[in-house]
């Protein structure tokens, strides 16, 4: 009789544990590291899920295209100096992530004479702006790309640059995402990532759209990716430079 009263006051104190804290049910599921973790009680900002320590950010949807293709960006967010800094070749093929209404890409694109840019994107509906654009600007270099919540869809060791945008901080799967990105990017290809400065609380930008230097080298570092600078020539966001080490570096370490 005294083993199972123990055992209904067990059992009564683990279900009182988890309902106060549902991560611990996921936790004691498993003895390997949690990539993810749920939250009921979060952000209004953000979707409840935890990466790294950070709640991953709501989706901008397609109805926010226009905010995208604003004509005060350019004096906000200096986008030009961007495409400046990144040091195309004429033949890099480059993954604009995140693409949205294409942007970056059609502003990238004239630079790649012999190259392209792979615009890719979750949502049908901002592929398609991008085609009506592509017509629009008769610029042919431009390819949509349909990707999943956890696969960019992107060729193995194909890409010499991927670029993100403000876009990272909302990527629903990071870990998996980037580890694609990492396998479609060719030896020494690089990413190239741009936020909202998350250190400083006086750019007006939702928090969980801004991001640290320190959190986004954290989650590069996870996925094998090695910081190579941070510029901050831009008024408000980090633009930070990461590099997939080639085999040559690998064995030197």
């Amino acid at each position: 009789m005294l083993n199972f009263l123990h055992f209904i006051v067990t059992l009564v104190v683990i279900l009182s544990c988890s309902l106060l804290n549902p991560t611990l049910i996921a936790q004691a599921a498993s003895s390997s590291s949690i990539v993810y973790e749920q939250h009921i009680i979060h952000n209004p900002d953000g979707i409840g899920k935890y990466y790294m320590g950070r709640e991953i950010a709501k989706v901008m949807g397609y109805t926010g295209a226009g905010w995208l293709e604003r004509p005060r960006r350019e004096g906000e967010e200096q986008p030009s100096k961007v495409v400046n800094i990144l040091n195309l070749k004429p033949n890099d093929l480059v993954a604009d992530i995140g693409a949205g209404t294409g942007y970056l890409s059609f502003r990238i694109a004239p630079l790649l004479t012999a190259g392209k840019v792979l615009a890719v994107d979750v949502q049908p509906e901002m592929l398609e702006i991008i085609e009506l654009f592509k017509k629009e600007k008769n610029i042919t270099n431009v390819e949509p790309v349909l990707a999943t919540l956890t696969d960019s869809n992107l060729p193995p060791e194909s890409v010499d640059l991927a670029l993100m945008v403000d876009a990272y901080h909302e990527l629903e799967y990071p870990q998996e995402v980037m580890q694609g990105i990492v396998k479609a990017l060719k030896p020494g290809g690089r990413v190239v990532l741009v936020e909202y400065r998350g250190e400083n609380p006086f750019i007006l930008i939702k928090g969980l759209h801004k991001m640290t230097q320190k959190q986004v080298r954290k989650e590069m570092q996870a996925v094998g990716l090695v910081w190579r600078e941070t510029k901050n020539l831009l008024p408000q966001q980090h633009l930070m430079v990461f590099e997939k080490p080639d085999s040559s570096d690998l064995l030197t370490r």
